[in-house]
């Protein structure tokens, strides 16, 4: 009798429930997303007629070199900020590494995992791929939660790792790592790791493209490092998912849509670490501010004013992103802290030869 009364107070709470307006929040993410793709696509254009000159004898045409590249070097990105908080100095190889990395813990700590969701290429692709493998399939496939979650700590462990090789580090050592020639030209051997796979990368990228077909996220979930940093990062954003129990119409849909799998539909609010702030859940709910991404609800002692609560939309969320990641950019340029400045004679002797500078630990 239970299971057949609680399906009528659906029923009810569904006949009685206003519908919300049409959400356009997955458009605008999604329209982010491409376009933030199609900024990296240009700074890897000129990312790699830049390296190329320097290739070819410095001869052809020449571009400067995009300092936007640096954001594919979080590990510069964690080691140059570990050494500014050493030392109080912002570091000179590789210091929009710096600042792209601390404006994206910056996102996390305001936003959730909104960079993941909103701006990573990877994720974008990673998205994507499993959309692509559902439409083939039919289906996406959930691993057996004992297996999901043992796989969901890889990404914790490759982080602790990388933390606690930098967190062994001095200031002179981190100094010490950058100014090594692979130091300086690590960009240029991440180019060279896309442009010339050996059998062994190629191998790898091509079993996680089959497992993010199959499965949602798959990289994204299980295996990259930045994303458990912003993830725990994210737990101390005010903003998060919030469900009004009151509105809520049980109707399960946003459970369904949350590409993290998270149980949204019976939490009050979302605090989890896989929650990217995609608002998939939200797009999805039909029930009017039943579910929100908004700041916690203030406290009164009305019952009418006892559920409000301070919304951020898309378009907000839109806005405040471009203004964390520009604003570092301006920042950095104006302080003269953007571009790496290295001799060009110095990038003349190495890029040729990059597949030859190996890492100074091993």
């Amino acid at each position: 009798m239970a299971p057949l009364a609680k399906r009528s107070s659906a029923r009810e709470k569904k006949s009685l429930v206003r519908r919300s307006a049409p959400d356009r929040s997955q458009p605008i993410r999604h329209l982010v997303q491409w376009l933030f793709v199609a900024l990296n696509l240009w700074i890897g254009l000129q990312f790699l007629l830049w390296a190329r000159y320097f290739e070819h004898g410095e001869t052809g045409l020449y571009v400067s070199r995009p300092s936007g590249v640096e954001g594919w070097l979080p590990i510069a990105g964690l080691m140059n900020t570990k050494y500014l908080l050493l030392t109080g100095r912002v570091p000179t190889i590789h210091p929009a590494a710096m600042y792209l990395f601390l404006g994206f813990v910056l996102t996390s700590l305001l936003m959730k995992k909104a960079f993941c969701s909103w701006l990573c290429p990877v994720g974008t692709i990673s998205e994507n791929l499993w959309k692509l493998g559902r439409f083939a399939v039919g289906r996406s496939f959930r691993l057996p939660r004992w297996l999901d979650v043992a796989l969901r700590s890889l990404k914790y462990l490759l982080l602790s790792l990388f933390v606690l090789v930098i967190g062994s580090m001095s200031a002179e050592m981190l100094a010490g790592f950058m100014s090594t020639p692979y130091g300086i030209i690590a960009d240029v051997k991440m180019l060279d790791f896309f442009r010339n796979p050996r059998l062994t990368g190629a191998i790898v990228m091509a079993l996680l493209v089959l497992f993010s077909l199959l499965i949602r996220n798959f990289w994204c979930r299980y295996l990259c490092p930045y994303g458990a940093l912003l993830g725990l990062a994210s737990l101390l954003s005010p903003l998060k998912i919030r469900r009004d129990a009151q509105a809520c119409i049980d109707c399960g849909k946003c459970s369904r849509a949350c590409p993290a799998q998270l149980p949204v539909d019976r939490l009050v609010q979302v605090r989890s670490v896989e929650c990217s702030a995609c608002l998939a859940c939200v797009a999805s709910c039909p029930a009017e501010n039943a579910l929100q991404f908004a700041l916690p609800p203030r406290r009164s002692a009305a019952p009418t004013l006892r559920w409000y609560r301070r919304v951020v939309g898309p378009i907000a969320l839109t806005g405040i992103l471009a203004y964390i990641f520009f604003g570092i950019i301006l920042w950095a340029r104006v302080t003269g802290h953007w571009q790496t400045n290295i001799p060009r004679e110095v990038y003349a002797r190495l890029v040729p030869h990059a597949n030859q500078v190996s890492h100074p630990g091993l």
